[in-house]
């Protein structure tokens, strides 16, 4: 008789991808960006995804609340939040094994490098967690490259760090919004893939308190 693959207990009901074998349902319910690195196409996450509770979020224990990120912002900038935030998924899953907890310690880094250039000095920041760093080099290297791209077409920087600085708390707040606390979680990298990664609609400024 065949067992699951995890526990080695259980009858198997279902292939896992990120286990390469069959499991149990318990286990796959248990083990899901746990000890499992599970693809954002899997079946069964894509369904997970649609009943799971993500815990409660307090907006005014946020981050960085001294940056106001209004909905007016958001939309005199959308085209720029279109490119940030497709950007850091392509970073993300560029990176192997990186979770949203990687890419919250990345927006970290990069708005504590912002904060730093508004008191006029050049510091970057750079995380100590290697995947986490990887994501902030793969997200600054996009950003630059749009813009050294907008100064040989147009003669012109098209993005002010200013600018730069809100989008970056913007994500931040909504990645601890969406973050479902699973060790190897990427309910956040989900939500990115479903809102920004095709080109239409406008960013979905609403799913957040914004004050």
């Amino acid at each position: 008789m065949d067992l699951c693959r995890l526990c080695e207990a259980k009858k198997p009901k279902r292939f896992c991808p990120a286990a390469h074998g069959e499991i149990c349902s318990p286990c796959c319910g248990e083990q899901r960006e746990v000890t499992l690195d599970c693809p954002l196409d899997c079946e069964y996450l894509i369904e997970a995804r649609l009943h799971n509770k993500l815990p409660e979020v307090n907006p005014d224990q946020f981050p960085n609340l001294d940056i106001r990120v209004t909905e007016l912002f958001l939309r005199e900038n959308e085209q720029t939040l279109l490119l940030i935030a497709r950007s850091l998924l392509e970073a993300a899953l560029a990176t192997p094994g990186a979770s949203d907890n990687d890419v919250r310690e990345s927006l970290q880094a990069v708005i504590k490098t912002h904060r730093t250039l508004e008191t006029g000095l050049i510091y970057q920041t750079r995380p100590a967690n290697p995947y986490a760093g990887a994501i902030q080099e793969r997200l600054e290297g996009a950003i630059a490259h749009h813009r050294q791209q907008t100064l040989q077409a147009t003669g012109m920087h098209s993005i002010r760090d200013s600018q730069l600085l809100g989008l970056f708390v913007f994500l931040q707040r909504l990645e601890i919004q969406h973050n479902n606390g699973r060790r190897r979680g990427r309910a956040f990298l989900s939500f990115l893939l479903d809102h920004f990664h095709a080109p239409a609609g406008p960013p979905p400024a609403q799913v957040i308190s914004l004050s």
